[in-house]
């Protein structure tokens, strides 16, 4: 299926190879041409090069005009230019949105990588789509929507100098594609979708397209779009569809489409979800809702329902349209009424029970339990060593719960915890810090390297979890009944002066806060000759 954006060029078909196509191929009577209007800082120099092909067909772009070649040429004055001998660069598509995943093919090596916002669709790039999305934007603005389950091709993306004017044309293997093409104020812009079993061709419009081994059918919803057989298309109106198939006759089926139905008036802004949308009842037995993000084109949903209502849920904050067709009885949806909706959902702070502010407790998994005080809340418990909470010991996963153990169990010290509440992924609110004590043992700590250096010797040892500090103890005899150095140390490591000749022992142990208790670690001898 080919879609064509130029219904003025049928008997001047330009060169559909990359690059430059040779002004001989062309009658005078037949070549396409664009109009270009002079500015003030123009001259003949200036627009051969940036508009030419050939940066000396000046002289030759005169002669076309039938003016002299010594014309000075001014402001506001015309000028015919054949469409061949325009330059043509290739722009890239850019990623407005994608969703799920979408495998994206090199057009120039074959690698296969995974589509994101940051990739660009090259020409003879592929796109291929499992249960994933993607919104396209081209070099004019015009937006592709593709679903789910789609294989799409890009055979051309063309812009031909600073003229404004593109080339697009792509390939839809299967799957279907949602299009807002920009309305083509030149003759010389075009815009084609093919298929394998028909051709398209539209001028600014907004339309849906599918493609299957079966056929081709296409949804018209503004504008006009030339679709049928190569060489056979007929112009179908908004509000119109039109299917040709691969294996039937080859007569083309038009059928206008189920009306838009009649939405009841909803919320612009809704601050609580779900909420309901709903409609006229109708003739149809099935309707679409489609649910698309306003600013990026992303699809977010895509359901089909029975009934003539519709529960609004799962939304993140942000804004939205959301279209309601019907569909016949071949599923096809007909024209959509579109709503636009703000999702603005706010998170409030919870109210903490237990523990309690500065309980002690003896479990090492204690419960956390708090109310939520919002609507389509999640929640999760946030643990530091600290009331800055600027570097958490633990949490919990975010749940619509008011109840909650740390993912992991806490060592004997003293902590602070908070619930922090989330709402449409944008608004957040925490409750204030409460302190908790975990009772226990410290582990002893053990001393894991020994430097010496001249008359010095520095201890390192590893870290215990809810140490404040450490203390370090010094005797001349292992037992350590007679400490000749005691201190407390905040890291892990330690200088000692010595007395050469002489034996010592060290041991260290961890320090919590709170009645947490420690335990000493095995002794080190230490000797310096």
């Amino acid at each position: 299926m080919v879609m064509t954006l130029m219904p003025g060029l049928a008997v001047a078909e330009w060169s559909v190879t990359q690059g430059s196509a040779p002004a001989s191929s062309y009658s005078a009577e037949t070549m396409p041409e664009w109009i270009y209007t002079l500015q003030s800082t123009d001259s003949l120099a200036s627009i051969a090069d940036s508009l030419l092909q050939n940066a000396g067909d000046g002289h030759r772009l005169l002669a076309h005009n039938g003016l002299p070649g010594n014309t000075s040429l001014k402001a506001g004055q015309s000028l015919r230019i054949p469409i061949a001998w325009l330059k043509r660069q290739p722009e890239p598509a850019k990623v407005s949105s994608v969703s799920g995943n979408v495998q994206h093919i090199s057009g120039a090596d074959g690698r296969k990588t995974t589509l994101t916002e940051r990739s660009l669709i090259r020409v003879g790039d592929e796109l291929l789509l499992g249960a994933g999305s993607a919104t396209l934007t081209l070099a004019d603005g015009s937006e592709i929507r593709v679903s789910p389950n789609s294989r799409l091709m890009f055979n051309r993306l063309t812009q031909y100098g600073k003229t404004g004017m593109v080339d697009t044309r792509l390939r839809l293997h299967r799957g279907e594609v949602h299009s807002r093409v920009k309305t083509l104020q030149d003759s010389g812009s075009r815009f084609e979708i093919t298929t394998p079993s028909a051709v398209v061709a539209v001028r600014g419009t907004a339309f849906t397209l599918q493609a299957s081994s079966n056929g081709s059918s296409i949804q018209v919803q503004q504008g006009t779009v030339d679709f049928g057989r190569p060489g056979k298309s007929q112009r179908i109106p908004a509000g119109y569809g039109a299917s040709v198939s691969t294996t039937g006759p080859e007569q083309l089926r038009i059928r206008q489409l189920p009306p838009a139905p009649e939405i009841h008036p909803v919320e612009s802004v809704v601050s609580k979800l779900p909420t309901e949308l709903s409609w006229h009842p109708s003739a149809a037995s099935a309707h679409r809702i489609d649910i698309f993000e306003t600013s990026s084109g992303g699809w977010v949903q895509s359901r089909s329902v029975t009934s003539n209502q519709f529960p609004l849920d799962q939304l993140d904050n942000g804004e939205y349209e959301v279209h309601v067709a019907a569909l016949d009885s071949r599923g096809i949806a007909g024209l959509p009424s579109v709503v636009p909706i703000e999702v603005e959902l706010q998170a409030k702070t919870p109210k903490l029970i237990s523990p309690v502010n500065d309980a002690s407790v003896d479990d090492d998994m204690p419960e956390f339990r708090w109310q939520l005080n919002g609507a389509n809340e999640v929640a999760r418990i946030e643990i530091s060593q600290d009331n800055s909470f600027e570097n958490l010991v633990t949490t919990s996963e975010w749940a619509p719960e008011n109840r909650a153990l740390p993912s992991r169990a806490l060592s004997p010290g003293t902590y602070f915890w908070r619930v922090t509440t989330e709402a449409g992924g944008t608004s957040f609110a925490a409750s204030e810090p409460r302190k908790l004590t975990i009772n226990g043992t410290l582990p002893p700590v053990r001393i894991i390297n020994i430097n010496y250096l001249d008359s010095q010797v520095r201890v390192f040892w590893e870290q215990a979890d809810a140490a404040k500090k450490y203390r370090l103890q010094l005797s001349e005899e292992p037992g350590f009944q007679n400490i000749i150095k005691e201190a407390d140390v905040p890291d892990t490591a330690a200088s000692l002066r010595l007395i050469p000749g002489r034996r010592y022992f060290v041991r260290v142990k961890a320090v919590a806060d709170g009645p947490i208790a420690s335990r000493w670690g095995p002794g080190r001898e230490l000797y310096l000759d």
